[in-house]
């Protein structure tokens, strides 16, 4: 059921609000100046020449994301840097473009860059500028930069501009061949191609996360082209971990040949910043790092950046925290392949103080989670978990907490770390009364009081001991087990482990497309039953009336999250976009599963006549109802991802993810609903670093549109020309690659 058409009064045209964005989108700036201030003059150059690289390797998403993104940002930097915001205001009121309609392109404008491409980061869904093809294209007609460079403008909107405004089915979402948009792969590859590049890739021990996958066929012949990105292009310099991978293989009745040089030009830029920023690294560990971060985007090696990812989690304590690669795998429709990330953040000291407290509980309370100890890590490596203002965060978007890396196997022997981005917290999840949804009158101040603090120990929870728990069974190259094999019995059946992954397989790998969602779901469900924790509610400092209230809104706005999730849902083709919000719906339905009057879902008519909804929970019931059945639900979920029961897991997982009509919920009636009330999430403005002299500036921007793109234009003013080049460039070379 497609949501309805409705004209709109403003632009005169047929608009679907699930494809544009409301001018009146929040916006806030990411405030990092008391932290930033605070750092010594080498830790601001460390912390801006660190942000440098992750701002260019971020342009990666471009080419991540649609064939016309990177079109579209050189078009917008052309604009905005020869005249800013205003002066192009100016420009438009001339031509008699109306303020909603210049308002709408710099809405549209702002949530390009925040999105780094025109596709939200949260869902995967493509968004349009809320205004004329026409009325656009006389404004970019009448611009200085057109005035300036005429034939290269015209150039630019053709090449973008059918596709900017398009909304072609297999456009609107991200998503494979005959499904939606994506170039991780070229336009002709299937699942069941995917699919098979997976096999060869784990045949052959090569890691997909910083791959693209292309297809072509001769003389009825199928080739697949494997691209691994790196700043060397050639064969030469190559370890001899790589040289083995650079060759062509015959696979499946197919030809696999493994290429570099993806994004060459951009990870050379990456490289050259984190050079600079490893002369001004606090300790010989920093150092170290950065070398393999270094020759793993030189070489295209996934190997070094491992190894870089030791050297960070050895790196305990920093005042200036980074991690920067090819890290989510979120956007790939397959699940595999990772986009680029990096982020700079200073360490909050009062928070971070609640979180150590909680890592030096988390062996007590790993014993409280319901699966047996074979089923937990032989050991639990206590991590790192601060509490981090971010002062850059590159890439599609920006969460609310973190647990990386995201390698298995450095997961299950070296450990991990968990970051808390407290300035993130504090703007992202603020709400005004009048715009809460789908909540009871008599909640909802209780839920603006509790809100941010219920977050707070979510997150906690779910980044630790959600994605830090749990044991992967594993037999390795040699037949080695990581387990007893003959004795561990699996709790559910009652039998012996029948089944685990072997060498080179990986929970990605295994799992796919399902595997992140299953995983945020797992994690999730972690947080929600240990918060009933007395002991975990005495570490954020609450206790009595304000711990009980605190845990009826975390499991209120969990349910209502489920609910708000029908939003990233697709009836046409039956998929989720946005992993988090599957993982709410899940849990939604496992909760409402559970019966006794815990959770209800009500159909409703709002104040202004149109269909509304309220979702409750009967907080006495969530101890005696909820918690078993969140037990239940949650041993099944390790024990199915311990044992690689691939099969299990997703009859499991896509029972509860199925959105039907069926009464009493009616989903998908419901989902009509929400996508009339949505609220669009916030976009954030970042600061910039500047070097004065020796020492680094701070510059930070207005909560607003223009602030976000002012932001964007100052970032890249230097060599702006020349990234547009390299950007248009990559984009011409593989273009072939998305025709149909």
């Amino acid at each position: 059921m497609a949501l309805s058409l409705s004209l709109s009064p403003q632009f005169g045209r047929m608009v679907d609000p699930q494809y544009v964005l409301p001018n009146d989108i929040g916006v806030a700036m990411l405030d990092c100046a008391e932290a930033f201030h605070l750092l010594s003059a080498e830790e601001r150059l460390y912390a801006h020449y660190l942000s440098r690289a992750c701002w260019y390797g971020g342009l990666v998403v471009l080419q991540q994301t649609s064939p016309e993104a990177p079109a579209i940002f050189a078009l917008l930097s052309r604009l905005f840097r020869s005249q800013d915001p205003t002066q192009l205001g100016e420009v438009a009121h001339s031509l008699g473009l109306s303020d909603e309609e210049y308002q709408a392109f710099l809405v549209y404008a702002a949530a390009f860059y925040a999105n780094m491409g025109n596709y939200k980061s949260f869902g995967d869904t493509k968004f349009v500028p809320n205004l004329p093809k026409e009325k656009l294209k006389q404004l970019v007609w009448a611009s200085q930069a057109f005035a300036d460079h005429p034939k290269e403008m015209e150039a630019l909107w053709g090449r973008c501009a059918e596709r900017m405004f398009s909304l072609e089915p297999t456009q609107k979402h991200l998503g494979l061949c005959g499904q939606g948009t994506s170039t991780y792969f070229s336009a002709n590859c299937t699942t069941e191609d995917a699919k098979l590049a997976q096999d060869f890739l784990d045949s052959e021990n090569i890691s997909a996360y910083n791959t693209r996958l292309f297809k072509t066929k001769v003389d009825d012949k199928v080739n697949y082209e494997v691209r691994l990105a790196s700043v060397l292009s050639d064969d030469s310099q190559l370890d001899a971990d790589m040289s083995a991978k650079i060759k062509c293989f015959e696979f499946g009745g197919c030809f696999f040949t493994v290429t570099r040089g993806d994004y060459s030009p951009l990870l050379e830029k990456v490289v050259e910043n984190l050079k600079k920023a490893q002369r001004h690294a606090a300790n010989p560990t920093q150092a170290e790092m950065l070398s393999h971060y270094i020759a793993s985007f030189t070489q295209g090696s996934i190997v070094a950046h491992k190894e870089g990812s030791r050297c960070w989690i050895r790196d305990k304590g920093p005042i200036v925290e980074s991690y920067i690669g090819f890290i989510e795998s979120y956007r790939d429709p397959y699940g595999s392949r990772g986009e680029f990330e990096g982020f700079v953040a200073v360490v909050n000291k009062a928070m971070s103080a609640k979180f150590a407290r909680l890592v030096a509980a988390a062996e007590r309370l790993l014993e409280e989670l319901p699966w047996p100890r074979a089923f937990e890590k032989d050991t639990f490596l206590k991590p790192d978990f601060t509490s981090l203002d971010v002062l850059t965060f590159a890439g599609s978007g920006i969460p609310a907490g973190i647990n990386i890396p995201n390698y298995d196997d450095i997961r299950q022997t070296d450990g991990f770390k968990n970051v808390s981005l407290g300035n993130v917290l504090a703007v992202a999840y603020s709400t005004q009364k009048e715009k809460l949804t789908f909540l009871a009158e008599e909640d909802k101040d209780l839920y603006i009081q509790w809100k941010g603090p219920s977050f707070e120990v979510q997150v906690g929870l779910h980044e630790l001991l959600g994605h830090g728990s749990g044991k992967l069974f594993v037999q390795d190259d040699s037949g080695a087990f990581n387990f007893d094999h003959e004795a561990v019995i699996n709790p559910e059946t009652g039998e012996q482990i029948r089944s685990w992954y072997r060498g080179g397989e990986t929970w990605d790998s295994k799992f796919s497309n399902v595997a992140s969602s299953y995983e945020e779901c797992r994690a999730e469900c972690v947080g929600l039953y240990l918060c009933l924790n007395k002991e975990v509610l005495g570490i954020f400092e609450l206790e009595g009336e304000d711990a009980e209230d605190v845990i009826y809104i975390n499991w209120l706005n969990m349910v209502r999250a489920g609910l708000l999730a029908l939003e990233f849902y697709t009836p046409e083709s039956g998929t989720w976009r946005q992993a988090h919000m599957q993982a709410r719906f899940v849990i939604l339905r496992v909760l409402l599963e559970a019966g006794g009057g815990l959770v209800s879902l009500q159909h409703t008519t709002g104040r202004d006549g149109k269909p509304d909804a309220v979702v409750s929970l009967d907080r006495s019931k969530i101890t005696t109802i909820g918690k078993p059945a969140l037990e239940h639900f949650l041993r099944k979920l390790q024990v199915l991802k311990s044992t690689a029961d691939v099969a299990g897991g997703r009859t499991l997982y896509e029972t509860y993810s199925a959105v039907t009509d069926e009464k009493p919920q009616r989903f998908l009636s419901l989902r009509k609903t929400v996508l009339l009330r949505k609220e669009e999430r916030k976009l954030f403005v970042q600061a910039n670093t500047r070097l004065e002299g020796k020492d680094v500036v701070l510059v930070q921007y207005e909560s607003s549109a223009a602030g976000l793109i002012k932001s964007f234009r100052d970032r890249f003013r230097e060599d702006a020309e020349v990234l547009e080049k390299c950007l248009l460039e990559m984009a011409q070379a593989d273009a072939h690659f998305w025709e149909s």
